[in-house]
């Protein structure tokens, strides 16, 4: 199945927010090993947070390989070196005021997922046990999450 967010997205548990959601409207990736959604309106309370502009982004891209790697043959003696990884991407932009006069800057938040080669294939158990790990962990914790980006505390 491909990635194809339903919008809207009922986002992560957040200190201040109540009930947040996300509207997605598809948008023009900048790689063709892309696709990427523009967030054109909000849901719930998220008092002070801005959607999508020019000046001040809120996109979330997602990226595949942009060439699939595939385990290379075993030496003579039977050992694979060098196993090469494919490498997904989830990268959410979000445009904020560093201070008061100043204009936007955006924040990147980047998931990087490296796959070793073959592993799709030999143990694709093992791959779907890791990002349910996480994701399950992401929203769980998100509110810690975001409290840490906010006061660098664990």
């Amino acid at each position: 199945m491909s990635i194809n967010p339903t919008s809207p997205v009922t986002g992560g548990a957040q200190t201040g927010f109540t009930a947040p959601t996300y509207t997605l409207t598809a948008d023009q990736n900048p790689a063709v090993n892309g696709k990427q959604w523009a967030v054109t309106a909000l849901g719930g309370t998220q008092t002070g947070v801005d959607t999508h502009s020019v000046s001040k982004p809120f996109t979330i891209s997602v990226f595949k390989p942009a060439n699939v790697r595939t385990l290379p043959a075993a030496g003579p003696n039977g050992v694979i070196r060098n196993i090469p990884k494919n490498t997904t991407k989830v990268i959410v932009r979000k445009g904020a005021v560093p201070a008061t006069g100043q204009i936007p800057e955006v924040a990147i938040l980047t998931l990087k997922m490296d796959i070793p080669a073959g592993a799709d294939t030999f143990e694709p158990e093992e791959i779907r046990a890791a990002i349910s790990l996480l994701i399950g962990t992401l929203n769980q914790q998100s509110a810690g999450v975001g409290d840490t980006l906010v006061t660098a505390i664990l």
